[in-house]
């Protein structure tokens, strides 16, 4: 997740000074990688274990 979280914050700022198409095109990148069935599928995955862990403990 923190990976992620940089990357939007990378590209944020790469496209910021790229101007504001190309900061577009970036943002339309990034909400189709979030909506991806396999990374929701991932992010489910995860949430799952972390989940089970913190019950656990």
């Amino acid at each position: 997740m923190f990976r992620f979280l940089a990357g939007v914050g990378l590209g944020y700022v790469l496209g910021s000074r790229a101007g504001r198409e190309r900061y577009e095109q970036i943002k339309r990148w990034t909400t189709r990688a979030v909506d991806h069935p396999a990374v929701q599928g991932a992010a489910g995955f995860v949430q799952a274990k972390v989940s089970e862990k913190l019950h656990l403990s």
